[in-house]
């Protein structure tokens, strides 16, 4: 064994004890899955109860819990994040910390970032030293607000800037685009990926946002009424108001059943942009049909730009359900009948 291999067995051996696994699996897939939780948890929620507020007229929920949700976000964003990473609990708590910090200095990419640092930091000195109850958390906070503050804000800047690149581009292309953010942000959504999150970081919202959710809603619904026949009642609920991502061991074994809600993303996608015109937030355009957060961010977004009215709720119920209803379960049968798609590939484990 050579010396640069002696050297890095140690290394090695020492992130391996403490759960540090440098991979894009960790950090691109675990932890911003987590991520999505804690804006799920905190701000999407939120978001939900104060439209229910101000439409039902509750001021509790509107003015009392989501100024709370809102202020909350970083925070929720830290722990969510740290316990994706799988910290211990006095990093855990610290990062409540971090995720503050980092979301008050550079929004939600500022505070996954400092999250992420803060954790792994936190993680290495965990348990190292006599006095672990002073040393740990103070790693933690001490490294996740530094990199919040040095460097939140350019990463902050940097999503924000492709955001408004990609909306601006779909202003300019609405047909093109239209496609092209549908079909993208609707496989996000289906991957073990976060689209909510990559959606919150890229600030995406206008016409762009409408096609994302667009996009987003033809992965669920179309996912949840193609496999109706092998998953019944349970899995059109877990898939049409919860996630597409259940499919992934699915496509993993035939890829070939991510077709038809795909196609039907392509159509959908440039429908909302240049016939529906339809719009929507950061916070629902990654989230299609999940617990309808991305409708009530179409009603919010389309209200806001003075688009509400009659138009908007046959744009939602066209495009985010009855066409991928409708279209999702015709190309599937199709290539049911060339054996594209088998008996059984659809079944989840529920």
């Amino acid at each position: 064994m050579s010396q640069n291999e002696n050297a890095a067995a140690p290394k090695q051996s020492f992130l391996k004890r403490k759960n540090i696994e440098i991979s894009v699996k960790r950090y691109l897939i675990d932890a911003m899955s987590f991520m999505a939780l804690g804006l799920f948890a905190s701000l999407l929620i939120g978001t939900i109860m104060n439209t229910l507020g101000t439409k039902l007229g509750i001021p509790f929920l509107s003015e009392t819990i989501w100024p709370i949700c809102k202020d909350m976000t970083g925070a929720a964003i830290g722990v969510a994040v740290a316990y994706g990473l799988q910290a211990p609990p006095l990093v855990l708590f610290a990062s409540v910390i971090t995720g503050a910090a980092g979301n008050a200095l550079g929004g939600p990419a500022g505070a996954f970032v400092a999250a992420v640092l803060g954790a792994e930091f936190g993680k290495i000195v965990s348990k190292e030293t006599k006095i672990d109850i002073i040393v740990t958390p103070a790693v933690t906070i001490i490294i996740g607000v530094l990199v919040g503050t040095a460097i939140g804000p350019a990463v902050n800047a940097f999503m924000t800037a492709t955001g408004e690149l990609i909306m601006y581009a779909t202003t300019l292309q609405p047909f093109l685009m239209g496609i092209i953010v549908s079909i993208i942000v609707g496989m996000t959504l289906t991957l073990p990926i976060s689209s909510a999150a990559l959606c919150m970081m890229l600030g995406l919202a206008g016409l762009a946002g409408g096609a994302a959710t667009a996009g987003c809603s033809a992965q669920m619904v179309g996912f949840a009424v193609m496999s109706f026949k092998e998953n019944g009642w349970g899995g059109l609920a877990a898939q049409g108001l919860g996630t597409s991502m259940l499919q992934v061991p699915n496509i993993v074994r035939n890829w070939k059943i991510w077709i038809p809600p795909t196609l039907v993303a392509a159509i959908t996608g440039p429908m909302a942009t240049l016939i529906f015109k339809m719009e929507g937030t950061p916070m629902g355009s990654g989230m299609g049909t999940s617990g309808l957060v991305g409708q009530f961010g179409t009603i919010d977004a389309m209200e806001a730009a003075g688009k509400g009215g009659a138009m908007m709720w046959i744009g939602i119920l066209v495009l985010h359900i009855i066409i991928p209803t409708i279209l999702t379960p015709i190309i599937a049968n199709a290539m049911r009948k060339i054996g594209w798609i088998k008996e059984g590939d659809l079944k989840l484990n529920l």
